[in-house]
């Protein structure tokens, strides 16, 4: 269990000697979501959260969205915290849905406080809570790596929440990593069909933009590279969030 600490008003959780790593993917266990209420609160604000940027005007979105794994951190910390009126004024979001927030934890108020993304290899050792093996910032590389699990690489497996990553070679001999969050169906505008939310990431003095494709889309999408088939060799398939994570 996670004892209780009342920290500058705030309950935060801090965690106990039982509750490491016993999935061995970096992610301790007091950090996941136990209950399916708060996996599923979780998703519905992630999703929701990458849904409404591709509607927010750009001058209205969070500076910090610039690329797809901006995108992924500003979900992911976003969806972790109390949606209260306070933080509703301040999201500047276009509309702000009655979604229950989870109960285990809110953000910065986290058993990690505000390091909420592993950036290191490794199983987790209680010295990971101040050796600086979580931070901030995590690129879409270490996001994929370190703080998601493999799920498959059809993408009919894949539900709301889930992470699609891919990998390129560019001219350079550089190796470009690029994410898309798969929403699901619409929870803005009302459709039978899945989709797709990515930020493109900026391309020379180009900025990055918003986009939202239905599955169908992508799986026809004109460059070949970007399709989720397991044919696709750049296509390295669906990944779910470690905090996610059944560690039984």
């Amino acid at each position: 269990m996670c004892a209780l600490a009342l920290i500058s008003g705030s309950v935060e959780t801090a965690p106990s000697r039982s509750r490491l790593g016993n999935a061995q993917d970096g992610t301790p266990d007091f950090l996941r979501l136990d209950s399916e209420q708060d996996r599923a609160a979780f998703r519905h604000w992630f999703t929701f959260l990458a849904e409404a940027q591709y509607f927010s005007p750009a001058a209205q979105r969070p500076k910090e969205i610039v690329d797809c794994s901006s995108l992924l951190r500003y979900c992911y910390r976003e969806a972790l915290r109390l949606h209260d009126s306070r933080w509703a004024a301040e999201a500047g979001l276009p509309l702000v849905p009655a979604f229950a927030s989870i109960e285990k934890y809110n953000y910065p108020h986290t058993p990690l406080h505000a390091g909420l993304f592993r950036v290191r290899s490794g199983p987790f050792q209680k010295a990971d809570l101040t050796n600086g093996a979580f931070a901030q910032f995590a690129d879409v590389k270490t996001l994929k790596q370190f703080n998601t699990f493999f799920v498959g690489r059809d993408i009919h497996r894949a539900v709301p929440g889930d992470v699609l990553f891919f990998r390129r070679v560019e001219e350079d001999d550089r190796t470009v990593f690029h994410s898309m969050i798969f929403v699901g169906h619409s929870r803005i505008r009302p459709s039978s069909l899945m989709y797709v939310v990515y930020n493109t990431g900026p391309d020379g003095a180009t900025k990055g933009e918003m986009r939202m494709l239905t599955v169908e889309e992508l799986l026809q999408f004109p460059q070949p590279e970007w399709r989720p088939y397991a044919s696709n060799r750049q296509f390295l398939g669906i990944f779910r969030w470690n905090i996610l994570r059944d560690p039984t």
